[in-house]
């Protein structure tokens, strides 16, 4: 079943920090970006929200968001969940999914996890376009969360998995999670991690802001996990009681797969046109700098 996004209402119902006039400051503003694509009431409620309603920076996220998902094809393009050959390739080797249960402050929690621990199988852009299409369809449905949460289980990761890892790609998402993503991170952690965790952070760290940082938790065991999370929403394998990991990847996928038109439509749709933005068009290179200035990474 298509999912049905949040109205504009519901949000003003949710969010009684939510201004009418803070709304309409932004709605005026927007209407001067010709390059930017159209947004509803309820997207630009959300991304006022996920900026604790200031201006500035709510404009800068908006603009953004939209520019990073125009320039960074290999995360944001083909996502035909029923006809892309490598998302398909992509359900069968991870899961992402919502937990259907929050944390007590209300946090909602993304999870992922490999389901095939073969190294071959598993690739980085495949994977984060599953993961952005899991969250764009959260947020189209629920909009606003008083916090998100993303949690990763790394019981299937071994070190053939750091080799198909790039820095380039690890700083284009992590740059759209820090800078473009509307929502209130809460949380960035990591369970069930072993040695390869050491080589994966050292990737990633160069490109993390101190504030993620300070939200990056790794744990060995649940004792330390459940002083955030309660165990008992994360799926049965992960010693949680919110059903069989299987059974929860299926409707994740499912839910993807029924929306494909929505999906086809988005990558249609909300681009942004470059030759209209006013001033010089961005392109790759302005957001992140040259491919080719990293230095091999040798895994031993």
């Amino acid at each position: 079943m298509a999912v049905k996004g949040i109205t504009y209402e519901e949000e003003l119902k949710k969010n009684p920090d939510l201004k009418e006039d803070d709304m309409q400051m932004l709605r005026d503003w927007y209407k001067k970006q010709p390059h930017l694509p159209s947004l509803t009431d309820a997207e630009l409620a959300l991304f006022l929200h996920s900026n604790y309603y200031r201006m500035e920076p709510t404009k800068t996220t908006i603009d953004t968001y939209f520019t990073v998902r125009t320039h960074v094809p290999e995360f944001f393009s083909n996502r035909d969940p029923l006809g892309s050959k490598e998302l398909r390739k992509s359900f069968q080797t991870m899961t992402i999914q919502v937990l259907k249960k929050k944390t007590a402050e209300g946090y909602a929690i993304l999870y992922g996890k490999l389901i095939d621990g073969e190294p071959s199988n598993y690739v980085y852009n495949d994977g984060m376009k599953f993961l952005s299409m899991v969250l764009d369809l959260w947020l189209h449905s629920e909009g606003t969360s008083d916090g998100h949460i993303i949690l990763f289980d790394m019981k299937n990761v071994v070190f053939g998995h750091c080799a198909r890892l790039n820095p380039m790609g690890l700083k284009k998402y992590l740059f759209y999670l820090q800078e473009a993503l509307p929502v209130r991170l809460k949380g960035f952690h990591f369970m069930n991690i072993t040695s390869v965790m050491d080589v994966i952070l050292n990737m990633m760290k160069p490109f993390m802001k101190k504030e993620l940082l300070d939200m990056l938790h790794t744990h060995t065991n649940l004792d330390t996990l459940s002083k955030f999370i309660p165990i008992d929403i994360l799926p049965n394998e992960a010693g949680g009681k919110a059903g069989p990991l299987l059974e929860l990847h299926e409707k994740s996928v499912k839910a993807l797969e029924e929306n494909r038109d929505w999906f086809l439509e988005e990558e249609r749709t909300r681009r942004v046109n470059e030759s209209l933005r006013p001033g010089k068009g961005k392109t790759a290179t302005d957001l992140f700098g040259v491919e080719g200035t990293f230095k091999k990474l040798e895994i031993d």
